[in-house]
């Protein structure tokens, strides 16, 4: 499993680049996002990656963050979206819009991306909705994914779960960074975060996010 790849760019299309590392080129596809985040030929770059095996094709998919990767790989396992319309929901909302539109059960924010009818963007919103705070709580850059960006290595991603910390301090405080990068206010993220960490002292991140966004819900 290719988790993580460093090289040149060798060219760029549309919605893929030929980063060479080491004189082996490889075809990276991504959003329009991330495409448009990336730098010009002939520059260092690095991606968090997923590789697709089927038994005629191989793919590899890049990304900036482990949060991007990790909404593409719940995307894919949806029925009905395969990696095309994946990468145009990505592209169209970001990882943080895709992350606030399926917590907030935001179909139409989902429809949105071209090639997602209706049916397809509720189906997505109510199969990942409970997956929704667990992704939120991942952390990983492209920073991060960059390194050592001159040397030029594939190394394998190791697998990162969404952390539980076990002081509620800490998860308070992830909690409302979630919170944050939902666009909540920060006076209302933190009330709602502080009154879940009280009722809920042993609760771990994505149970506080849970929590405090029922809190946040409208009433009524």
């Amino acid at each position: 499993m290719i988790g993580k790849i460093t090289g040149r760019i060798e060219y760029r299309a549309v919605d893929h680049i030929l980063i060479d590392v080491r004189g082996v080129g490889y075809l990276v596809y991504c959003s329009e996002r991330t495409m448009a985040a990336l730098p010009g030929v002939g520059e260092v770059t690095a991606l968090f990656t997923d590789l697709v095996v089927r038994e005629d094709l191989l793919q590899l998919f890049g990304f900036q963050t482990l949060v991007e990767k990790e909404w593409h790989r719940l995307l894919t396992s949806v029925q009905g979206i395969g990696a095309k319309a994946s990468l145009a929901i990505l592209g169209t909302l970001g990882p943080d819009g895709v992350s606030r539109a399926i917590a907030l059960g935001d179909w139409n924010a989902v429809k949105a991306a071209k090639g997602v009818g209706p049916k397809i963007a509720q189906r997505v919103v109510l199969d990942l909705k409970d997956k929704a705070p667990g992704v939120m709580a991942m952390t990983g850059t492209l920073a991060q994914a960059q390194g050592t960006a001159e040397a030029e290595v594939i190394e394998p991603m190791a697998p990162i779960a969404p952390p539980a910390a076990p002081a509620n301090a800490s998860a308070q405080s992830e909690a409302l960074s979630a919170l944050g990068n939902l666009g909540y206010a920060p006076g209302d993220a933190a009330g709602a975060v502080a009154q879940a960490g009280g009722e809920m002292p042993d609760a771990d991140t994505p149970a506080l996010i849970r929590a405090a966004l029922k809190l946040l819900a409208p009433k009524g």
